[in-house]
């Protein structure tokens, strides 16, 4: 038996399970082949809406992040963390990594995680120098009005 044969009887049922795996991917629905949808960490009924001090930026991909210091009324300081959309999204917005400064006062308005822990998603941030960004684009998050209305 010649196994180098591609054309073989033994292909076909090969060749059908590749084409329906294949119809499948395509008619699936996009959430099903995305990485990851908002829902699925963050919890659109509980806005955020913070001010601190950056302590680091990481401008990656699929998602950036900003991490920085909320001082809490009684004085306790805590280090948050807010996911960013992706840097080329960040960049057609006007916002630059350079422009994210250690040390530089911020103000974050997004949602919480579900998990209860200090990170969030950011609808918009705020830089020192008054400028205000968009900076999700979750397919499934609530839009930027709604995140606005919210911090009213």
């Amino acid at each position: 038996m010649n196994h180098d044969n591609a054309t073989g009887p033994g292909r076909l049922p090969l060749l059908l399970l590749a084409a329906a795996a294949a119809a499948c991917l395509l008619v699936s629905p996009p959430a099903a082949r995305a990485h990851h949808a908002f829902a699925a960490e963050f919890d659109a009924k509980q806005p955020i809406d913070l001010k601190g001090k950056i302590t680091k930026a990481r401008w990656v991909n699929p998602h950036s992040w900003l991490y920085f210091d909320v001082t809490g009324p009684d004085g306790t300081v805590t280090n948050w963390g807010v996911e960013f959309g992706a840097p080329n999204s960040l960049s057609n917005k006007g916002l630059k990594k350079s422009d994210l400064k250690v040390g530089d006062e911020v103000h974050v308005r997004g949602y919480r995680s579900k998990n209860g822990q200090p990170f969030g998603y950011s609808v918009f941030v705020t830089l020192a120098d008054g400028r205000t960004i968009q900076t999700g684009g979750a397919q499934d998050a609530p839009t930027a009005a709604t995140a606005e209305t919210a911090r009213q």
